[in-house]
């Protein structure tokens, strides 16, 4: 009897421990965001990066052209160097990975090739979900992302495309961030979240990025009015149009914010990042999508 008793035991806490195990590697998702440019990915989603990262999840942050044009003094392989620290130090912060493709800022092109390499990234990646740009943008590069990974949405589940890798065991979820381009339809966001908590980290990123929001000649205080010429004056102005940004999505989409995280939360929340889903992917329930953004975690 003590014997039976003991195996009794010994096997309930094996199958617990199983059942556990399968249930931890359920919960770790897996994220990849595509940008076009070393700093995209970082202004649009480094908030979400930070929370997905903080509860153990995996984030890997793409750049899709090496942004060795954008700057008003430097350019080419210095440049491509210095974003690429950057952006390794942005992720070093965000407790993510990143990486730079390197083709030349402004010569990004919608061919097979670059639907291969995404399609591979995803792949390789086994993401769970995509975050990248929308096709409608001021910027060639912008679109042309939106078009490689909507492009790359159908076939990282197909076997025999760019076999050598892995298909991702189901289509991810795929979403867009957030934009103020209203043809040929504005966005429209389905999820909104609250940053307040991880706001820092992205600051602190930003403020990593001084080629894009630091340099008298970066590209932000070479295009934008009103920028202080005195160092130390400007990057503090740069930095709070990025804080004003975030605020401005947060008080944009207010509504949905108290939707997702309810009336006393919802109408707190400072800061935030928005998301649309993409008909092409997988296509979760609110509810599903709430999950996968630690929404009440």
């Amino acid at each position: 009897m003590k014997y039976a008793l003991f195996f009794t035991l010994l096997f309930a806490f094996v199958c617990q421990a199983k059942a556990q195990t399968k249930d931890s590697v359920k919960k770790v998702l897996r994220i990849i965001a595509f940008g076009a440019h070393p700093d995209d990915s970082e202004l649009k989603a480094s908030g979400v990066a930070a929370l997905w990262a903080s509860q153990g999840h995996k984030v890997k942050f793409v750049a899709m052209t090496n942004g060795d044009i954008g700057h008003f003094k430097m350019a080419g392989a210095p440049l491509a160097k210095r974003r690429l620290a950057e952006v390794k130090e942005c992720a070093r912060i965000l407790g993510i990975e990143t990486a730079v493709l390197d083709i030349h800022d402004g010569e990004l092109e919608p061919t097979l090739e670059n639907r291969k390499k995404v399609a591979r990234l995803i792949r390789e990646w086994q993401a769970d979900i995509v975050l990248f740009h929308r096709p409608y943008d001021y910027h060639p590069d912008h679109r042309y992302v939106g078009v490689l990974v909507q492009d790359a949405a159908v076939v990282v589940v197909a076997p025999f495309f760019t076999p050598d890798t892995d298909p991702v065991k189901r289509n991810p979820v795929f979403l867009y961030y957030s934009d103020a381009f209203q043809k040929p339809y504005p966005f429209e966001p389905t999820v909104v979240i609250g940053i307040d908590e991880v706001a820092e980290k992205k600051w602190n990123c930003v403020s990593a990025m001084p080629s894009q929001f630091g340099d008298a000649d970066s590209w932000q205080a070479s295009t934008l009015p009103g920028i202080p010429k005195e160092n130390g004056k400007r990057e503090e102005f740069l930095l709070n149009i990025v804080k004003d940004r975030n605020a401005e999505i947060a008080n944009k989409y207010r509504n949905r914010l108290i939707e997702i995280y309810g009336n006393d939360k919802g109408s707190k929340i400072k800061y935030a990042e928005a998301f649309e889903i993409c008909q092409y992917g997988r296509q979760p329930s609110i509810e599903e999508l709430k999950q996968m953004f630690l929404v009440g975690k």
